[in-house]
C-alpha cells in the first residue's frame, strides 16, 4: 500500500494499512455528517465505552480500505476483511488510545492533496 495514503497499525501482529477513500469518506459522512465533524464527535465523546466504539469502528473501515484495494486488485488471492469484533479481542484500550494517531495520519494523508490542490487554485488567482 502507498505510504502517502495510508498509516500502519498492528492489530494482533498484523500490520494493516488505515487508508481513507472516497468509500470510507462517504461511510464517515454518512455516520458523523461529514469528516470536520469527526474530531469534534471523539473528543465530545459522553462516556469512554462510545468512544472506544467509534475508534473501533474508524479503524475496522479505514484498515478494511486497504484489504478492499488488495481484493480488488488480486482477485485470485482475496483476504478477509476485519471484523469490529476481531479489533476488540486483538487490542487493549491503551492500544486503541494509540490508534487515534494513526486514525488522524490516515485522514490527513487522504485529505492532504485535495487541500494543497485547493490552496494552489487560489494562489493562482491572487498573483
Amino acid at each position: 500500500m502507498d505510504s502517502e495514503r495510508s498509516a500502519v497499525i498492528n492489530i494482533g501482529g498484523i500490520d494493516f494499512a488505515l487508508v481513507l477513500t472516497t468509500r470510507a469518506t462517504k461511510e464517515i459522512a454518512r455516520r458523523y455528517g461529514g469528516l470536520e465533524n469527526l474530531g469534534e464527535k471523539l473528543m465530545k465523546a459522553e462516556n469512554f465505552e462510545l468512544a472506544l466504539d467509534e475508534i473501533i469502528w474508524l479503524i475496522t473501515l479505514l484498515a478494511n480500505q486497504s484489504i478492499l484495494i488488495h481484493n480488488l486488485k488480486n482477485k485470485d488471492n482475496p483476504k478477509p476483511l476485519l471484523t469490529g469484533e476481531e479489533v476488540e479481542l486483538l487490542t487493549s484500550p491503551l492500544e486503541l488510545a494509540g490508534y487515534k494517531e494513526a486514525i488522524t495520519e490516515a485522514m490527513f494523508k487522504g485529505t492532504k492533496r485535495h487541500i494543497e490542490s485547493e490552496g494552489d487554485q487560489k494562489n493562482a488567482e491572487a498573483g
